[in-house]
């Protein structure tokens, strides 16, 4: 820890406005890069291990030692999850205005440790574990059961903590205009991808095992170990981490522009932008961000950087009167990010299901492998996983040099360019799924197995469909998480990866929304319905065809909202 003690003492700042831990910049080439990112990549796999380790399984705990049944167990699970998506609000809040996101990961790391610890001991210290007389006839007591839930919402708060700030931190690492940097930073984005599927490949096979087979409390003890490891290896390469300055509220800043504004309504804006009010220096106003050039989009707010003789207060510029040109900047950098994240909404929708209706689509086939052996419907997720730990390599190390031979683009896409792909790639994935189940169908009329449980057709034909969703994450996810990044000014950064997560809660409140609606519709006067009990007397593949006609329409408006989009520009300054 003895590099951070020196931060205050002498600050050096890269040219990406993030702050160099050591005092002289000499020193810069020793901090930062793939030295201080192992430790990142190495703290993310561990956390998500942890994560993924007590969540996949979740709803079974709930059902067979706190007695909730079926659908309760999976609404307290979605609620939670959803939980787990939108504290990162508030974490990515506190470190870009605040904290900064070293000490944010370090705090909120130590809240996820508590919590994970008490989830353990609900699983086994005699007081906390509910008394069982046999399998899921388990009696809880009201403190048993809030011990639980406070283990479950520290969990949750721990993780809001963490999800928006480590990918930000580790691209901190590398400086935007370093050239070999640059290009370092988004092979970062791909391996940090990487190391959470790695993580999500251990906790859904070797720790779900675990669970069923062995204990509840070595299945949670041992994603507490892992995040506890997940600290160390943070809190080891803490010498090497260049940190981000935190700018102050992003919230406030955003305010005062808007008021600024509002007040000028009737001022005109001058044609010689040079006139807007900027500071004179070579740092930006606000701390840690570099300057903003000036873009003609939402010219009503630049009326926020008019400057009258009113708008001084004791010859400092009072904030709620006149703004900075960046400060202007920086929010429509914000407003020019909404209509991305909006449209990234859809393919959230068909990631969720994966978890949905793949999996009834799943439970319908021959799930055996070999005379014995039955593989859980779910457990076909792995394929999306493995699919993941395939692509990211290739992608990071085939597909740019392949693709930068005949785009010319150091990283052989834009970023927009990379998550158009995976939208792509989505929408073949959801034909995919809708080609197998009219397959399915067609075999269920021509043979007559309208009550079979389940038909003789393998439920690996599925794979293919877990593989597209997996590779569509590498373009599109990937894509987002680093267009989020390098697109959000330099003190909104956490912010905006916390929004970007938000797409995921989202997708899934859509994908419930959908299923509602054509539930409602498709059983009126008496129907069965697309998506009945019955699967072989519905339409399963109608639904995948609605999907993928929602996801073509959304491509179509992203593709609108990609042509027109301006990327940020900065103001590059000398040192």
């Amino acid at each position: 820890m003895a590099g951070i003690r020196n931060v205050a003492e002498d600050p050096v700042y890269t040219d990406d406005g993030t702050l160099d831990i050591h005092k002289r910049p000499a020193n810069k080439k020793k901090t930062g890069k793939w030295k201080a990112c192992r430790f990142i990549l190495g703290n993310e796999c561990c956390e998500r291990l942890a994560y993924y380790g007590m969540s996949t399984n979740l709803v079974n705990y709930l059902h067979d030692r706190f007695g909730l049944g079926n659908a309760a167990a999976a609404n307290t699970v979605i609620t939670w999850s959803g939980t787990c998506y939108l504290t990162p609000l508030l974490g990515a809040f506190l470190a870009d205005s605040y904290m900064g996101r070293y000490w944010t990961i370090a705090s909120f790391s130590t809240i996820y440790v508590i919590g994970m610890s008490l989830l353990t001991l609900s699983a086994v210290a005699p007081g906390l574990k509910p008394v069982c007389r046999g399998i899921s006839d388990c009696h809880p007591t009201t403190g048993q059961t809030a011990a639980l839930f406070i283990a479950l919402y520290l969990i949750a708060l721990g993780t809001g903590g963490i999800k928006p700030c480590v990918s930000s931190f580790g691209a901190d690492q590398f400086d935007e205009n370093d050239t070999i940097e640059r290009k370092k930073k988004s092979s970062f984005f791909n391996w940090f991808y990487f190391s959470i599927n790695v993580g999500a490949l251990i906790a859904s096979s070797v720790l779900v095992w675990i669970q069923m087979n062995v204990g509840w409390g070595w299945g949670f003890g041992v994603p507490a170990v892992a995040m506890i490891i997940a600290i160390i290896f943070f809190f080891i390469g803490s010498r090497w981490y260049r940190l981000q300055v935190p700018g102050g509220s992003p919230l406030t800043r955003i305010c005062q522009v808007i008021v600024a504004a509002t007040r000028k309504f009737s001022v005109q804006v001058p044609e010689d932008k040079s006139l807007l009010y900027e500071t004179s220096d070579t740092e930006s106003a606000i701390k840690g961000c570099r300057k903003l050039e000036h873009t003609k989009e939402l010219k009503c707010l630049d009326k926020a950087a008019v400057e009258t003789d009113s708008d001084r207060l004791k010859d400092l510029p009072n904030p709620w009167k006149l703004c900075t040109v960046t400060q202007v900047e920086e929010f429509k950098s914000v407003i020019r990010l909404l209509p991305v994240w909006a449209s990234l909404i859809a393919f959230a929708t068909v990631y969720s299901q994966m978890n949905t209706m793949f999996v009834l689509q799943g439970n319908t086939m021959d799930q055996h492998i070999g005379p014995k052996f039955k593989i859980p419907s779910a457990s076909l997720s792995l394929f999306d996983t493995l699919s993941v730990i395939f692509w990211a390599p290739v992608y990071d190390r085939v597909i740019v040099s392949f693709a930068r031979k005949f785009t010319g683009h150091e990283r052989g896409f834009t970023q927009l360019q990379r998550i158009g792909i995976g939208l792509i790639i989505s929408i073949v994935s959801m034909i995919v799924a809708g080609i197998l189940e009219v397959v399915r169908l067609n075999m269920v009329r021509k043979n007559n197995y309208y009550d079979l449980e389940t038909i003789p057709m393998s439920i690996f034909w599925q794979v293919p469909q877990y593989f597209l969703v997996g590779a569509a994450e590498v373009f599109t996810n990937i894509g987002q998480m680093e267009f989020f990044y390098g697109e959000a000014p330099d003190a909104m950064r956490s912010l905006c990866s916390a929004l970007s997560l938000t797409t995921m809660a989202l997708g899934n409140y859509v994908s419930t929304l959908l299923v509602t609606i054509v539930t409602k519709v498709t059983t009126s006067h008496g129907r069965l319905g697309w998506i009945p009990d019955n699967l072989n007397r519905g339409h399963l593949d109608y639904f995948f065809w609605l999907l993928t006609l929602l996801s073509l329409l959304n491509f179509l408006v992203y593709l609108w909202i990609a042509k027109r989009y301006k990327y940020k520009r900065v103001i590059t300054n000398v040192r």
